[in-house]
């Protein structure tokens, strides 16, 4: 009669049988108790993938910064360059099994840089919004003009107001107004307005946080 295989799980490359002594000190370094449960070791491993997955996506510049080994940051190489589905998942599956060995700190520094990436796009998406609602305000409303001055005080007066000016007439030009249910092509000094507005105001928020890092460094 064939003996039936040991029931267990593989942690960083390592066979573990569950009942083992490493099995219950997995469990301890985990969660502090003898009693977890294989669906909490799931779940763990689970989010260890996640988290692999998340470094295709990380910033080359916060990449660097983590404490990652060669083969981790090749395997995170060769992933992105993989197109085959299959080939795809057995190498996610592989950085999942790195992703195991690495220490706490390393995995709470990982979740820290996706963080600061993250909170980084949503200021880049914000910007964007608010450059486009400058932008339609100039065009539409000459007291717009007014605000913009007073917070751009640098700014190219006679060329904004000429670009202003030639976004209205395109605006108003009959190709324009041929068909109004369709959306309108918008004409060079409209996406002029647009570029210069998000410039200014991307230096503005820059210098914004750079101020709010220096006085938190001042801080005692």
């Amino acid at each position: 009669m064939s003996r039936k295989p040991t029931k267990g799980y593989f942690v960083r490359g390592q066979f573990v049988a569950i009942g083992s002594e490493l099995d219950l000190e997995l469990k301890r370094e985990l969660k502090g108790s003898v009693d977890m449960s294989k669906t909490d070791l799931k779940k763990y491993s689970d989010r260890l993938q996640e988290l692999g997955e998340s470094l295709l996506t990380l910033r080359a510049d916060l990449m660097k910064r983590l404490d990652l080994s060669e083969k981790l940051v090749d395997a995170v190489a060769e992933a992105k360059r993989i197109t085959n589905f299959e080939g795809r998942r057995r190498q996610m599956q592989f950085i999942g099994k790195l992703m195991r060995g690495l220490p706490q700190d390393t995995l709470a520094a990982v979740e820290a840089a996706l963080d600061e990436q993250n909170k980084g796009s949503a200021k880049g998406t914000l910007s964007l919004h608010q450059a486009e609602q400058w932008r339609d305000q100039l065009i539409a409303d000459d007291d717009a003009l007014t605000r913009w001055l007073q917070m751009d005080t640098d700014a190219d007066v006679q060329q904004l107001r000429a670009l202003i000016r030639q976004a209205r007439k395109d605006a108003q030009a009959p190709q324009a107004q041929e068909h109004p249910g369709e959306a309108v092509r918008h004409g060079k000094a409209y996406r002029e307005i647009f570029q210069l507005v998000k410039a200014v105001l991307t230096r503005q928020n820059a210098d914004a946080a750079a101020e709010g890092a220096s006085e938190e460094d001042q801080q005692p």
